[in-house]
């Protein structure tokens, strides 16, 4: 027998409703603050990810799915749905047009790592990305867009928020951090002493718990911002005041990705054992221009669907629909034209085996359909058909025609 590849994930019937359920939610809502969908390729080459994520990433140095296909490119799945889109705006020159563009997307990544709860090696992301827009509002409502999602879909969360800074305000803090990394870095594990030279901000980042006590003392982005990254955090700080969204401002949140500035924000559960991200983005005003786009304003978030799916909150299933069944053999071919009919506007399971009532009431009832229509020996006799509502109990019969 062939099994999934380790890391990759069947997905069926409560597990595949909740996925759809939280992919709609999140979709509506989107919808509700101008996002379109877009769609874009799960195989880029390889340089859009080097580019973009960063050479230095855990992504590029030791998860992504890379190789070299028959023509001779080097290609990768995607591990993340930014750098796709960002390619497909400049791709499609719409970073010369005057139009403020948002998209919303949804669909598999693909990551080498190793899996556990919440993380498979095929996962999937539902995201937003909006081109154009400069001002600190944006990275306001697209937090606010994140938390009305988790409270449609019944989440909790935590968010943390941090600035990244700007070209003008990172050189220097970039010296006092290389400068105190420098001076403990024979305490610090094997990825942070690669770091310092490649990227020194990605240190913050470590998961290692001795690194993490080591860097309490380490320089703080907040207190190195110039005036105008200053001003746009205390801004947003007051809009989420304003606004009762509570959050905590985390000065070592940096996110994985090298293409981040100023504001970076993370949403996190502690409801799936450890305390974990279930979203995150920020700020990405230089991304557009890396990928040879003129310059443009960003900003854009995912949420992992596979961290959130236990976490959902499913409405009351409601029944729904038909079930049609004969009572004889003669009747079975009376219920295919009832049933085209009716699927024009409802859904319709058919038994195409006759059986006896209560089969046929077991079947109705584990199919979730609302109604119940049987056919007999009388109801074939007599031109009619029998109809019960699962939910009032009420019964009926009816002539073909009036059905």
């Amino acid at each position: 027998m062939i099994k999934p590849l380790r890391g990759m994930k069947d997905l069926m019937f409560e597990d595949a409703e909740r996925f759809v359920y939280t992919i709609k939610t999140a979709i509506e809502i989107a919808k509700r603050y101008g996002y379109s969908y877009i769609e874009t390729p799960i195989l880029e080459e390889t340089a859009l990810f080097k580019r973009s994520v960063g050479d230095s990433s855990d992504i590029v140095s030791k998860e992504m799915y890379q190789f070299e296909d028959k023509g001779g490119n080097d290609v990768c799945m995607r591990p993340e749905g930014t750098a796709g889109v960002v390619r497909a705006f400049v791709s499609n020159k719409l970073d010369r047009q005057p139009v403020k563009q948002k998209f919303y997307y949804y669909g598999p990544m693909f990551r080498y790592e190793r899996p556990q709860k919440g993380r498979l090696r095929e996962f999937h992301q539902f995201g937003c990305e909006s081109f154009g827009e400069a001002s600190v509002y944006e990275d306001f409502t697209m937090i606010t867009m994140i938390s009305q999602i988790f409270e449609a879909l019944g989440i909790g969360f935590d968010l943390k928020i941090n600035s990244l800074g700007c070209p003008e305000c990172m050189p220097p803090y970039r010296e006092n951090l290389v400068s105190f990394l420098t001076n403990i870095k024979e305490e610090l594990c094997t990825d942070c002493n690669r770091r310092i030279d490649t990227n020194p901000i990605r240190v913050l980042d470590c998961k290692n718990e001795k690194c993490q006590s080591l860097l309490k003392e380490s320089p703080k982005l907040t207190e190195n911002l110039c005036e105008t990254c200053q001003s746009d955090f205390q801004k947003l700080t007051a809009l989420l005041d304003d606004a009762g969204i509570a959050y905590e401002v985390d000065t070592n949140l940096v996110r994985g990705l090298d293409y981040y500035n100023k504001t970076a924000f993370e949403f996190v559960s502690n409801e799936i054992g450890a305390q974990s991200a279930i979203a995150g983005g920020g700020r990405y005003d230089k991304l557009v221009e890396y990928l040879d786009g003129k310059p443009t304003p960003a900003v854009g978030f995912a949420i992992g669907i596979e961290r959130i799916m236990e976490l959902v909150k499913m409405p009351k299933k409601q029944k729904e629909g038909i079930y049609m069944g004969a009572m004889t053999p003669e009747a079975v071919e009376h219920l295919f034209p009832l049933a085209a009919k009716k699927r024009k506007e409802t859904k319709v399971t058919v038994e195409y085996t006759p059986k006896g009532f209560k089969t046929h009431m077991k079947g109705a009832d584990k199919a979730g359909a609302r109604y119940a229509l049987l056919i007999g020996e009388d109801e074939l006799k007599n031109g009619t058909v029998w109809i019960k509502d699962l939910e009032t109990k009420e019964e009926k019969t009816i002539t073909l025609e009036a059905f």
